[in-house]
């Protein structure tokens, strides 16, 4: 039975993995900890409810003698770090980014580097690293970050890499595609886009939705990471996501499509991004053969999983908001 703490744990993919722990697990308890206030049911599917979870609300980047308070009060076995700045205004503010995804990092892995109750800590990163990719990159390739984002996402994990390398610090690093659950905030794509077919607006298709990207859902995420606290070697590295790459026109047009709307209908065009990747695209091959993950979830069944959970929780999430605001 394993102690286990996620950071950033009350944004739907810490959600999502921890009820995979909780659900599939040897959990002796879940703590999550994040910087807001515990979220409504919508966003947190009702896992308080389970005996063995607690919150806290700490913020790593602010508040890190709180949060080794925490861990030396609970002694975590694992350690799951799914805290970061990620979106698109890294372009016009980097400086939250590098702040959060290197510093606040670097501070924790030095603290915890001290502690011999930790016995793995599983370091949540981003396909963005290998920038836009023709066919699907395997961890071996090189890294071709575009973003402030994706640089500092880049920089936690080399620095995680040479802990280990040199001080054996016993981390384990996952990259996932781009994930999306029941749960998630309304700024991002799909959450959005099955809110606008629910309320007759429309949305701001950005760029045409040439983008493709791999859509994972988050409960596969969090197996994947339940995968690598059991069965990972101490220092691995792994990719995590589909086997194909869809385009987000592509999959809001799914997602008109199991409301029974028109595409037209349901988005208005809009410039795109500065620096969009074409592509982001992973090779999921060596946690497939290495620890017997791969994808639970299609995507046609996740969207609507979706749809199911914004016509449920359709009362709060039209009051949400659905753009994205910075608040580091």
């Amino acid at each position: 039975m394993k102690t286990y703490v996620i950071l950033g744990g009350n944004g739907v993919f810490g959600v999502h993995t921890a009820k995979a722990l909780l659900g599939q697990g040897a959990v002796r308890k879940m703590i999550c900890v994040g910087r807001n206030p515990q979220r409504s049911e919508a966003f947190t599917l009702g896992i308080d409810r389970d005996p063995r979870y607690a919150y806290h609300q700490i913020h790593i980047a602010r508040e890190s003698d709180r949060l080794i308070a925490l861990f030396d009060r609970e002694r975590p076995d694992v350690i799951v770090n799914y805290a970061a700045l990620a979106y698109a205004t890294s372009w016009y503010n980097p400086a939250p980014y590098y702040e959060t995804n290197v510093m606040a990092l670097v501070r924790l892995v030095e603290a915890l580097a001290k502690r011999d109750y930790l016995k793995r800590f599983i370091q949540i990163g981003t396909s963005e690293l290998y920038g836009s990719t023709e066919a699907p990159a395997r961890e071996d390739a090189p890294l071709h970050p575009t973003s402030p984002y994706a640089v500092s996402k880049m920089a936690g994990d080399l620095h995680l890499e040479t802990m280990w390398a040199v001080r054996r610090f016993p981390m384990n690093i996952l990259r996932p595609s781009n994930a999306y659950a029941p749960g998630q905030l309304l700024y991002r794509v799909l959450p959005r886009a099955v809110l606008c077919g629910l309320t007759g607006k429309r949305l701001p298709l950005e760029g045409g939705g040439r983008a493709r990207k791999g859509y994972l859902h988050a409960k596969d995420v969090g197996l994947a990471v339940l995968a690598i606290a059991e069965k990972a070697p101490l220092g691995a590295l792994y990719n995590c996501g589909p086997d194909e790459t869809v385009s987000i026109r592509d999959l809001v047009g799914r997602v008109a499509a199991a409301l029974g709307l028109r595409f037209e209908d349901l988005v208005t065009e809009v410039p795109g991004r500065e620096y969009e990747d074409a592509q982001y695209w992973v090779d999921s091959g060596k946690i497939r053969h290495e620890l017997d993950w791969r994808p639970s979830i299609s995507l046609d069944a996740g969207i609507q999983e979706m749809i199911d959970w914004g016509r449920k929780y359709l009362d709060v999430l039209k009051d949400e908001p659905t753009e994205f605001v910075l608040r580091p």
